[in-house]
């Protein structure tokens, strides 16, 4: 297994991938769309054996053997058209696990009873009752380390990443527990040298039957979904939380987490491993299991805390932290549909995907790609308009609901913002009826969004609550 991220950048021989199934081929088949971020790209002539062979495999993917098949590997991996699909391995694993503490020691145990087989620090972030959290350590034969006082996670994490010895370091939080073979699945992603880091599925243990707890089983914040992703900004999954995040410690010790934040650092460390070139996996084939909050006050209140990040991640990531990120054009084309004018509508779309044509020029079926690429993002930006709405401009969205049956406008808005939830309720069908859904998904984004304006209130910025609109431009499409 590879160590490092230097030297050759070649995916090993051997080394299996499989195509993403957002991917869509166009055209003579040399044409595709999709990747992280959303991208068009057209490969050349000797890729296409390669492509035809990946495009009939099956789930366990192909294993290029010559050098212009990994060449092309690299170029699918790195650009998210494709992921890897690497067989799990069986231990020893050169890891070492880190558990950041703050009291709950009986958490504490259940995490240690599951993260047994290899070496163990716990970070005691100063807790008030320090002997219960010595207890569960010296119990499972985990090394403690405490904080005089309480810093916070990020700062837990280094502490933890800066005591261990081996290549590689595991964070799992306190509260959450590793199914068995874990690391099994997850080490084989390190033999890739671009990669840094690879998060598991986390999925919330609630163990009844309230309306949060059914809830929290389709909408955890911490569950990133059932579809492997290459972890990026601007990609489908923008970033993964750290409540389990293996690392390969020469690739982060020189980019450890921002201690300066108490929320939001796993946004931040993710980001930056990816501005850095190096790639960040999302492998849900594991599943990590943890405690959720089902007190409604603490619920809405985690959530409230998550918003409160948003400002000082604008700050270190200007751009990034739009609510949403929308196309001129689609918002001619949406405002049109809204106010009752379908012809008007139609004619902008077409005159985008006209525009958009003109720089496909050359590509084999390049109108039929252009009106897919305007269709999608038309109802992308639909979308986006709708989650802006309900989240960090929320009292705005709250207006356009009241307001629809007045409004031909406003119900345009209260399509954007409830059409998403009724789609997510007949895909995942939880077992919480519609109504009592879509009200906790309002209430849940409402939430969120008030800690957004109130960091923004604190900070004195308006980034993290305006969105970022691309106006027409001539001769440049889209």
């Amino acid at each position: 297994m590879s160590t490092s991220t230097g030297g050759n950048s070649m995916p090993p021989e051997g080394f299996p991938v499989v195509l993403d199934s957002g991917t869509s081929f166009w055209g003579d088949g040399l044409v595709a769309a999709g990747g992280a971020p959303w991208k068009v790209v057209r490969f050349k002539e000797p890729a296409r054996p390669h492509l035809a062979e990946l495009r009939r495999a099956g789930p366990g993917g192909v294993a290029a053997a010559s050098a212009t098949g990994r060449a092309l590997a690299r170029q699918l991996l790195d650009q998210g058209f494709a992921h890897p699909v690497p067989p799990a391995r069986p231990g020893p694993h050169e890891v070492t696990v880190v558990v950041p503490a703050f009291g709950r020691a009986d958490e504490l145990e259940r995490c240690l009873s599951a993260v047994k087989g290899v070496p163990v620090i716990v970070v005691d972030d100063g807790s008030p009752d320090p002997e219960a959290l010595r207890r569960a350590a010296d119990a499972h034969g985990a090394r403690l380390v405490r904080h005089p006082v309480n810093r916070g996670p990020a700062a837990a994490r280094n502490t933890g990443l800066r005591a261990a010895r081996t290549p590689f370091v595991a964070f799992v939080d306190s509260d959450c527990r590793p199914e068995e073979g874990w690391l099994d699945v997850l080490m084989p992603h390190f033999d890739d040298p671009k990669v840094a880091a690879v998060a598991p599925r986390v999925v919330p243990d609630t163990g009844d039957s309230r309306l949060l707890a059914r809830y929290e089983e389709t909408r955890s914040a911490l569950d990133m979904g059932t579809r492997a992703a290459l972890v990026r900004p601007g990609a489908r999954l923008g970033f993964v939380p750290t409540a389990t995040l293996v690392v390969r410690r020469d690739a982060v010790e020189d980019l450890p987490f921002d201690e300066g934040m108490r929320l939001g650092e796993d946004v931040d460390f993710v980001w930056r491993l990816a501005d850095r070139g190096l790639h960040v996996r999302y492998q849900p084939r594991t599943r990590v299991v943890h405690t959720p909050r089902l007190e409604p006050l603490d619920w809405a209140r985690r959530r409230h805390e998550y918003g409160t990040s948003a400002a000082a991640l604008a700050e270190r990531h200007p751009g990034r932290l739009a609510p949403a990120h929308l196309s001129g054009w689609n918002l001619a084309a949406l405002s049109l549909l809204a106010a009752g004018r379908p012809l008007p509508a139609a004619a902008s779309a077409a005159l985008a995907t006209a525009l958009l044509n003109r720089g496909l020029t050359g590509m084999p079926g390049s109108w039929t790609l252009s009106a897919a690429i305007v269709a999608k993002g038309v109802a992308a930006d639909a979308a986006a308009t709708g989650h802006a709405l309900r989240r960090e401009a929320w009292p705005l969205g709250l207006l356009c609901l009241a307001a629809s049956g007045r409004s031909r406008l406003a119900r345009g808005a209260a399509v954007a913002m409830l059409a998403p939830l009724a789609l997510e309720w007949l895909t995942h069908r939880p077992a919480v009826d519609p109504v009592r859904y879509t009200g906790l998904r309002l209430l849940e984004d409402a939430a969120y969004g008030s800690g957004v304006i109130r960091s923004a209130w604190r900070h004195r910025s308006l980034a993290p609550l305006l969105p970022r609109v691309r106006l027409p431009r001539p001769g440049k499409g889209r």
